[in-house]
């Protein structure tokens, strides 16, 4: 665990009312009390001294406030003094400069304040994720769920896998290395190895919400030219950003707007129509259009009224393994209704706003079923990678307590435990912390 005393303003670098430039680290007192020579040696902590900031010959910089938090009781663990002056670029930089003349001082590196208070264990590390998460987030859910995660909400719902599973390991430990006093021990092995894996399951299918929250969810209009998809673009975005005319092929790129949906994040991509024989640049249109088509969370297929099955099947299939949600465009200009596989479908016109509410409730029911978006654990790849391997092994676990050795259980239950420990932070490497805090910002 690294002594220097780290320093980073905690501000983004923009002209506003406050700016803050904090310390972290043994130094950290002595140093700011340069910068504010009228605090008392023994400042009294999470006490908000009015302060003149000074600079290398005892002129006046600014007057702000000077807070210091004494180690432990701070954000990082140890001693913190964080200066809040006025919101000035130059003048937060002027006293960065200012505190990194002292050699017992160094800039801060991405998420390092956020990292020492992991290594003091003033949090784990899904909560240390969950401040990054809640500075980048991007809609009203990602907010409420991260909040969540940065309160424990993930941690505890990884604690409650990641305890039963350790004392399932070391039963099984027991047993194998002392057989005679942990008779008994692995008695109802496999029945705790599968309620363990139903468990792991379980948190695993509610990953990919957690996924959806955190990055939003991305949702292409596709289909036959001139089926009215631009238009229904403009009135879910609520403003004309594509391009609508009579003649078919008007859209020849993607077209991306960001909305928000019940506290959801949506990327709506409008898409270049599909047809045979198409122009040069429409033809490199409809290879964009499939590519979007193949990363996207949900298709919504536009389609003319009285559009056969055969046909819509058709057009489905350019979806891939993309869901796939049908809809009639167009319904103003009359036509009987689109019904697929039995079942009448969407009517909806861009041009009127008939059906518009409700394809977006059914759009959003398809994207995450019931509950609330704001009350799933914010889950990233890293977490869900983590989780997979978990099961996978509790799988095998299961398996081997029917067929195979004790040695062999417990050694899947060990590795479905390290993979946990990456999410909680119990078993994790210096390069994976690393990887988490390089996409922190500095100052966090």
């Amino acid at each position: 665990m690294s002594h220097a005393t780290i320093a980073a303003l905690a501000t983004a670098p923009a002209a506003g009312a406050v700016g803050i430039l904090r310390l972290s680290g043994p130094a950290a007192l002595d140093v700011g009390r340069k910068l504010a020579p009228g605090i008392p040696a023994e400042p009294t902590p999470r006490h908000a001294y009015l302060a003149s900031f000074v600079d290398a010959e005892g002129r006046t910089l600014d007057e702000g406030l000077f807070l210091y938090f004494r180690a432990p009781r701070s954000f990082t663990g140890e001693d913190v003094v964080e200066l809040q002056a006025h919101g000035s670029p130059r003048l937060l930089q002027l006293l960065l400069r200012r505190v990194l003349e002292d050699e017992r001082v160094r800039p801060a590196r991405p998420g390092e304040f956020t990292r020492r208070a992991f290594l003091h264990g003033r949090m784990d590390l899904t909560r240390a994720e969950a401040v990054a998460d809640l500075v980048a987030a991007d809609s009203e859910a990602a907010v409420r769920a991260a909040a969540a995660g940065l309160s424990g909400a993930l941690s505890t719902r990884v604690r409650g896998l990641e305890e039963p599973l350790r004392s399932l390991h070391a039963d099984l430990e027991g047993v194998l290395n002392f057989p005679d006093e942990a008779e008994g021990a692995d008695e109802d092995m496999s029945a705790r190895v599968a309620a363990l894996r139903a468990q792991a399951q379980g948190f695993l299918d509610e990953a990919g919400r957690g996924r959806l929250v955190r990055r939003g969810a991305r949702v292409v209009l596709y289909g036959p030219v001139n089926a009215g998809k631009s238009t229904l673009f403009n009135r879910l975005v609520g403003e004309a950003r594509a391009l609508v005319d009579d003649e078919p092929g008007t859209t020849r790129d993607v077209l991306e707007a960001r909305v928000e949906w019940d506290g959801l994040a949506l990327a709506l991509l409008d898409t270049a129509g599909l047809r045979e024989a198409p122009g040069r640049i429409e033809a490199l249109g409809i290879a964009r259009t499939r590519e979007a088509l193949a990363a996207a969370d949900l298709a919504v297929l536009v389609l003319p009224p009285e559009t056969p099955d055969t046909v819509a099947e058709a057009w489905a299939r350019e979806a891939g393994a993309t869901p796939v949600l049908h809809v009639a465009g167009k319904c103003d200009v009359g036509g009987a209704a689109l019904s697929f596989q039995g079942a009448e479908q969407l009517r909806v016109s861009g041009l009127t706003g008939e059906g518009v509410e409700a394809l977006r409730t059914t759009v959003l029911s398809r994207l995450w079923g019931g509950g609330t978006p704001s009350a799933v654990a914010l889950v990233s790849e890293r977490h869900a990678d983590a989780l997979r391997r978990a099961c996978d092994a509790l799988a095998r676990a299961e398996e081997a307590s029917r067929v195979s050795t004790l040695e062999v259980v417990s050694g899947e239950v060990g590795l479905a435990l390290e993979a946990l420990g990456e999410v909680s932070g119990t078993h994790v490497s210096e390069a994976l912390l690393d990887a988490i805090f390089q996409r922190f910002c500095i100052g966090k």
